[in-house]
């Protein structure tokens, strides 16, 4: 009889069985794990008008949402962003199952701030979120908003009620010499520095790299894929392992009813954060590719 360091071979084939027996529990646990962690992210779509709109346009556009159907808001969240001159506008006309966001706040309490909207003014007037961290906000010349500055911002902006959407990405330049990574982590890093663990509940992150923005370029699936993969695993690293499985990471960048479906299927990618094309009725065909979800084991 054949034997492996004194071991027969009836006992060191018993020993293989029962530790690939193990390693499909193991496997199939981690499977499990997984899906029910994708089960609990609710699909989220918010809609960024940034600076676009007037009262009639706001009109017929919440007027076409209202009459769109079979959409399950037991699946899907849906908020969009109207220009803050047109918020209250919107949120009168718009159906009560979309939620409203403001695109900006101010970094600290209501006062000598010319200009500006308070997050407490968000809150008194029934907004639910608030946009942070736009590529806009941090490239404009004219802006040019800090890491830490929105690290601010978002802290301020939990603690008195308000989520946030917070948008990463990077630029054209930063891909290219393949710093996605680096630049995301830098600016969640920023975030990090600001907030509890507790505090992550209350975010939404929006990947948005830089170059597909408003550009028609869009990332592939499988950019999109990698870069909302690697963001989950910082999060897993430097908050904790619930947090990232809880975290919804969305996807911005040229987004459309046309390539939407794809992106929607990949594992790590929980929504969108879409920017032209959320003014246009089509949005809600954007709102419905959560019906485009799949369950990938791991």
């Amino acid at each position: 009889m054949f034997v492996t360091l004194g071991v027969p071979s009836r006992a060191v084939s018993s020993k293989a069985e029962s530790y690939a027996q193990r390693l499909r529990i193991v496997r199939t646990a981690r499977t499990r794990l997984f899906m029910s962690a994708q089960s609990a992210r609710k699909f989220f779509v918010g809609g960024n008008w940034k600076c676009n709109g007037s009262k009639q346009s706001v009109q017929e556009l919440c007027e076409a949402f209202n009459a769109g159907k079979n959409i399950d808001f037991n699946r899907v969240e849906v908020v969009v962003a109207p220009p803050s001159v047109y918020a209250m506008l919107t949120r009168s006309i718009l159906r009560p199952d979309f939620g409203v966001a403001l695109q900006n706040c101010w970094v600290g309490k209501p006062g000598a701030f010319t200009g500006e909207v308070a997050v407490e003014m968000i809150r008194d007037i029934g907004l639910s979120h608030v946009i942070l961290g736009h590529s806009e906000r941090r490239h404009l010349p004219e802006i040019r908003e800090s890491d830490d500055v929105i690290g601010r911002k978002t802290k301020y902006a939990i603690d008195k009620g308000v989520h946030v959407i917070l948008c990463i990405g990077e630029l054209l330049e930063e891909r290219e010499a393949g710093r996605t990574r680096e630049v995301n982590e830098r600016q969640l890093s920023a975030v990090r520095a600001h907030l509890s663990a507790d505090d992550w509940a209350k975010v939404v992150i929006a990947y948005e790299p830089v170059w597909a923005i408003g550009t028609g370029k869009v990332a592939t699936a499988a950019q999109a894929q990698e870069a909302h993969s690697e963001i989950r695993s910082w999060i897993r690293r430097q908050v904790s392992e619930a947090c990232a499985s809880q975290m919804r990471i969305l996807y911005g960048g040229s987004v459309t009813p046309e390539n939407c479906l794809e992106l929607a299927a990949q594992p790590d990618v929980d929504g969108f954060l879409v920017g032209g094309a959320s003014l246009k009725p089509t949005f809600l065909d954007i709102v419905r590719a959560y019906q485009a979800k799949e369950t990938v084991s791991v």
